[in-house]
């Protein structure tokens, strides 16, 4: 592991802090989050002080510290200890800071950065050109924006000043600085930088086609086994609703809809008053993530959650979104929103905690539907239908989360027939 080489490396912990939180405020970190890294940090010196390491930013203290105080992802923790969920990302920038002196923003928003004017046009018609020639939907034409600025801005940090100084080892750089990061999340990070490049060459802006040097990251398509609830904790989680609420009932009747209908996040966020078919009893929509079109079931229990949250829920609107912020503004709930906060208060209210760390959002809802339609062997076709797949390919995935499905599905050697 290489040692830190800039010149805050040898500065005593408590000084490296305030210098990295300096950054942090230069960079226009939001107060919570100046105080989310602050408290990380000062836990950390705290930690290093106690076990009498005195002196600069030591690569085994953190990594002790991690071991110690990094939170579960199913544990459950309080106002005192909330910090803690922080532990890890926070500690990796302030070793990243120790390393080079400087923090590079991750996640930002595009107009937030500083990008350099000759940069500013290209950037302008790469976004337009990812939304009119290659139709991407907006929540993936905004991760992908906001790859290029953090790019831009790594660029700008670096001395380039335009695009058409761009070099082969300022690109790779860039890809080491990002860090160590999931395979998904590199692969789409990867892939987002791979047309950005590859669309300057197109335009003439670079001569070489720089995208050459970017790693190829794979990952398999059934590469994750989906999180899944035991069917007493969907109960568990539906029974604990304050239904008195309005919010209650808008959250009640939004869980439903994943759990039993198995709709995508995107999907309820954007489910119209036109879509409710109450005529037939369905619901017909098209899906934001295929464009298909979609008609699901709507059962008794579903609808009387839908009417309820209606008549008795949902604020006086003009706007048509059947689901809409449970406070001022009475808006219609952000693109940006998974909706895992209607999960997470109500999980923690029922005190719901599993036994393996697994995803607990909204998703993880609907592949506890596959599974357990898996389970009581439902055709893969109809599952396909239900959850809006194209093809049954899709579905397939939900099969590893089912054993003993796979189990029931293992061939008897006795059984097999070979041919000559």
């Amino acid at each position: 592991m290489n040692a830190p080489t800039n010149r805050f490396a040898e500065l005593p912990l408590e000084q490296l802090i305030e210098h990295a939180l300096y950054q942090l405020l230069k960079l226009r970190y939001s107060r919570n989050a100046l105080k989310r890294y602050r408290t990380v940090w000062q836990h950390f010196a705290a930690f290093c002080c106690e076990a009498g390491q005195v002196g600069g930013y030591s690569e085994e203290m953190a990594t002790r510290f991690i071991e110690r105080y990094q939170a579960a992802r199913s544990e459950r923790l309080t106002a005192q200890t909330g910090w803690r969920r922080h532990v890890n990302f926070g500690v990796l920038v302030l070793r990243a800071f120790a390393r080079e002196g400087r923090v590079d923003r991750p996640v930002v928003y595009t107009e937030q950065f500083h990008i350099p004017q000759p940069m500013k046009k290209p950037l302008s018609d790469f976004e337009q050109f990812c939304r009119e020639r290659l139709h991407l939907r907006p929540t993936s034409l905004k991760e992908r924006m906001r790859t290029i600025a953090v790019f831009l801005n790594y660029l700008e940090a670096s001395g380039i000043t335009a695009l058409d100084q761009l070099q082969p080892d300022q690109v790779t750089s860039f890809v080491i600085s990002r860090g160590p990061r999931s395979p998904r999340s590199a692969s789409r990070g990867t892939s987002d930088l791979r047309s950005f490049l590859r669309y300057l060459l197109q335009r003439q802006i670079v001569h070489r086609d720089l995208a050459l040097v970017l790693p190829t990251i794979r990952v398999p398509r059934d590469g994750t086994i989906p999180s899944v609830w035991d069917p007493e904790l969907v109960g568990k989680l539906l029974k604990v609703i304050d239904r008195t609420s309005p919010r209650g009932k808008r959250d009640y009747a939004i869980l439903l809809l994943a759990s039993r209908l198995g709709l995508r996040s995107g999907d309820i966020r954007t489910l119209k008053l036109d879509d409710l078919q109450w005529d037939t009893a369905t619901i017909e929509i098209r899906q934001s993530k295929t464009g298909g079109p979609l008609c699901l079931p709507m059962s008794e229990e579903i609808g009387e959650a839908l009417i309820d949250y209606l008549k008795a829920g949902r604020p006086q609107t003009p706007h048509r979104e059947v689901f809409l912020r449970a406070k001022l503004p009475f808006t219609p709930i952000g693109a940006d929103s998974r909706l895992h906060h209607v999960v997470s208060e109500w999980r923690q209210r029922a005190g719901i905690e599993f036994r393996t760390p697994q995803r607990c959002g909204l998703h993880s809802l609907r592949h506890t539907l596959a599974t357990r339609l898996l389970q009581e062997q439902t055709p893969l076709h109809v599952i396909s239908d239900i959850l809006g797949h194209a093809t049954t390919a899709s579905t397939m995935i939900y099969a590893k989360a089912d054993v003993e499905s796979l189990r029931g599905a293992a061939l008897d050697p006795e059984e097999v027939c070979h041919g000559e």
